[in-house]
């Protein structure tokens, strides 16, 4: 039994498949590819196929890991051609490798974050106040965890945040606590922004880019 580790581009339509329905997705498309997938054992045995950070819905993701185990050898070029041959648009395989990091190491990731507005003057206001909230150090809002819905200051969660302007569009780049301790879903930070100026967005797209261990290591 061989670990692999998948990793998937989530793109256009896709992005509003509910992470129920995407593990059907990649079940199905496992066996029409024919890979050797490895079942639990047990009463109820299901294949081993694990979304190591799912994708909250409505956002894309540029190089998001799956873990599989396979019961026989098979080439990893051959496993991405298989899945890639098979898989809806708006998956694709990017790289099939050998897992190097385990899941509860993900510290952190970094998302790029597209807000437009109907006018300039709408998004240059905006721009100009998120830069001046973020850097205040304080951005409270109701977070649901564990033990509920908390009152928590959303810029303890944030590892960088850089903002800029270009006509009706504001552009975010910023680095968010993500994994199983410290967590922030992108989309609430937008709406908590939004919600500080009572504004409204014209089109909203938030991407994952990447995927950080500690000191910001690419996860692997």
């Amino acid at each position: 039994m061989n670990s692999v580790r998948i990793w998937y581009k989530k793109s256009g339509l896709v992005i509003y498949t509910s992470h129920l329905d995407m593990n059907r997705c990649f079940t199905r498309a496992v066996r029409r590819a024919e890979i050797p997938l490895w079942y639990t054992e047990g009463f109820n045995p299901h294949p081993y196929l694990n979304f190591l950070l799912p994708l909250p819905l409505g956002q894309s993701g540029e190089r998001e890991p799956i873990d599989i185990k396979i019961e026989e050898d098979m080439p990893l070029d051959e496993i991405k051609r298989r899945l890639n041959s098979v898989l809806p648009e708006g998956l694709e395989i990017v790289d099939v490798t050998e897992p190097a990091d385990k899941v509860n190491e993900i510290t952190a990731a970094r998302y790029l974050i597209d807000v437009e507005f109907l006018s300039e003057g709408e998004a240059e206001g905006f721009a100009a106040g998120v830069d001046s909230i973020i850097k205040s150090g304080v951005l409270n809002a109701e977070k649901r965890s564990k033990r509920g819905i908390q009152t928590v200051n959303l810029c303890g969660f944030i590892v960088d945040f850089n903002v800029s302007c270009e006509g009706c569009a504001v552009h975010i780049d910023t680095c968010l606590a993500t994994g199983t301790q410290r967590n922030l879903n992108a989309s609430l930070l937008v709406d908590s922004l939004l919600g500080e100026f009572g504004a409204e967005s014209e089109k909203l797209s938030i991407s994952r880019r990447e995927i950080y261990t500690g000191n910001k290591k690419i996860f692997a």
